[in-house]
């Protein structure tokens, strides 16, 4: 009957696979510091990237920038698009600008035809002539 009652008390001592986790992750992270993270990042990236394909990443793209846009507003796309482009131009030079800028362009003159070009032509003089 003792024998009973220790198996009991140690079932009732035995910390749940959530409590077990969360102290685990609590000494991981007093014991490491930013580069042990920045390398099993990379390392499980490493791995992903060999055992999914182009449409594994589409598809959670797809699912987080849906779930993104659920939870977030005009405001809070046009504060992290003003923060990027702040940190791209501070990282940045003239060069790199009109590297993009040109690369941009050819890629818009194989998708569109004369039309496009002349619509948005057309749209460009209007709202600059009324703004004279």
């Amino acid at each position: 009957m003792a024998q009973n009652n220790n198996r009991n008390n140690n079932d009732n001592n035995k910390m749940s696979r959530e409590e077990a986790g969360r102290k685990g992750g609590e000494t991981t992270s007093r014991n490491h510091d930013k580069e042990f993270y920045q390398e099993i990042g990379e390392k499980g990236g490493e791995a992903t990237s060999k055992n999914h394909d182009k449409e594994f990443y589409q598809e959670i793209g797809q699912k987080g920038g849906e779930a993104t846009s659920r939870n977030h507003d005009k405001e809070f796309y046009q504060e992290i698009g003003e923060k990027g482009g702040e940190a791209t131009s501070k990282n940045h030079d003239k060069e790199f600008y009109q590297e993009i800028g040109e690369k941009g362009g050819e890629k818009t003159s194989q998708n569109h035809d004369k039309e496009f070009y002349q619509e948005i032509g057309q749209k460009g003089g209007q709202r600059n002539s009324s703004n004279s």
